[in-house]
C-alpha cells in the first residue's frame, strides 16, 4: 500500500487554473492507479479524473471534460492535474487516491486532501 499526500490547492477567480499534484515515496507507485475525487459540502464524491500506471487508460468525468488534464511522471512518482478554465462549482476538497487495480475506486490508500476554490 503506497501513502499518497496531495498538493497544490488553493483559491481563484473563475476562469483561472490550478494544478494539482499527488506524490508518493513507493517506487510501486508507478504502477498504481491513481484518481482525483473531489467532495465538496451537501454533494456527493465524485471521481473526476483517473489514469492507470501505463497511461494506456484515461478517465474524465463530464463534468470536467476539456478543461482538467490527468498526467503522471513515473520517474518522479507524481500525477498531475491541471484544472483551467475553473468554475464555481469546482470548489471542493480534492483529493487523490491510489489503487493497484481498480481505476475509479474505491481506492486503497488516499490522501488528506486539498481545498480548491473557485469565486466568481
Amino acid at each position: 500500500q503506497v501513502q499518497v499526500v496531495e498538493s497544490g490547492g488553493g483559491a481563484v477567480q473563475a476562469g483561472g487554473s490550478l494544478r494539482l499534484s499527488c506524490a508518493a515515496s513507493e517506487p510501486t507507485f508507478s504502477s498504481y492507479a491513481v484518481g482525483w475525487f473531489r467532495q465538496a459540502p451537501g454533494k456527493e464524491r465524485e471521481v473526476i479524473a483517473a489514469i492507470n500506471g501505463s497511461e494506456s487508460s484515461i478517465y474524465y468525468a463530464d463534468s470536467v471534460k476539456g478543461r482538467f488534464t490527468i498526467s503522471r511522471d513515473n520517474a518522479k512518482n507524481t500525477v498531475t492535474l491541471q484544472m483551467d478554465s475553473l468554475r464555481p462549482e469546482d470548489t471542493a476538497v480534492y483529493f487523490c487516491g491510489a489503487d493497484r487495480a481498480r481505476l475509479l475506486g474505491p481506492y486503497e490508500s488516499w490522501g488528506q486532501g486539498t481545498q480548491v476554490t473557485v469565486s466568481s
